[in-house]
């Protein structure tokens, strides 16, 4: 165990694959002990189990993001059961259909939204009231590099991210005097389930995403879970309302 986080307690969302998965592994080796929530039972028995198998501590817990009662009792749950919150990463998301504006159905946008804002909306309101009643703690929310930029033909897939970073950004002001700091981490892309389904629906769109790329390197979901535990941890004591860009230089061209 690294030790940056000995002693806190972390809740992941998403934590069944991917970044979510990476980030939790992270916590557990800086030393947290983990509650690792996800939709998917099969995939979030699956994180904490690998975790237990590496030394930490960290147990699953079923959630869908999109039902308050759900996320409310995710964490009364890590409280019951640990004492407290310290450090929270809302990385529940989904690509959502694919669609320009003038295509895309109702349905289609209100189920992305869904997850990736209302989601993160409910996890924030939840985490914060526990975390200001306890006297701190900090909050990373999993926005992307769409959230800076518009993305032809996922047009709620980005609406959602910009939209995390102006809900990050409110959420950190409101709770500055609080000792409970928000920040957001903005991917690139990171080669992932989610990705790799999304680009295997045309050679076409996985050309597009690896050009995008600087050098055509995808990026790790462990080298955006290395920038989340820094975020949560004390070596990022001043810095809040931030959004931290971890894209291997996609955004800088």
């Amino acid at each position: 165990m690294g030790g940056m986080l000995d002693g806190k307690v972390a809740l992941v969302t998403g934590a069944g694959s991917g970044i979510g998965r990476a980030s939790a592994l992270a916590f557990a080796r800086e030393g947290a002990r983990v509650v690792a929530a996800d939709r998917d039972a099969e995939g979030g028995e699956a994180t904490a189990a690998a975790i237990r198998a590496a030394g930490g501590e960290a147990r699953f817990a079923r959630c869908d993001v999109t039902r308050e009662e759900d996320v409310a009792a995710l964490v009364a749950e890590a409280v019951s059961r640990h004492g407290r919150l310290d450090c929270a990463h809302n990385n529940a998301g989904v690509t959502g259909a694919p669609g320009a504006v003038h295509q895309l159905a109702r349905a289609a946008w209100d189920a992305t939204l869904a997850v990736n804002l209302t989601g993160v909306f409910l996890c924030l309101k939840h985490e914060i009231a526990q975390m200001r009643r306890q006297g701190g703690g900090a909050i990373v929310n999993t926005s992307s590099g769409a959230g800076v930029r518009g993305v032809p033909g996922l047009c709620a897939y980005s609406a959602s991210k910009h939209a995390i970073l102006g809900l990050t950004k409110t959420a950190a002001l409101e709770n500055v005097g609080e000792n409970v700091r928000v920040n957001a981490v903005c991917p690139g892309s990171v080669d992932t389930p989610m990705l790799q389904a999304y680009m295997d629906l045309a050679p076409a769109v996985e050309k597009a995403i690896r050009a995008s790329q600087p050098g055509g390197r995808l990026g790790l979901p462990e080298e955006i879970a290395e920038a989340v535990v820094w975020l949560c941890s004390e070596r990022a004591s001043f810095v809040t309302g931030a959004s931290l860009f971890v894209d291997g230089g996609a955004l800088a061209r």
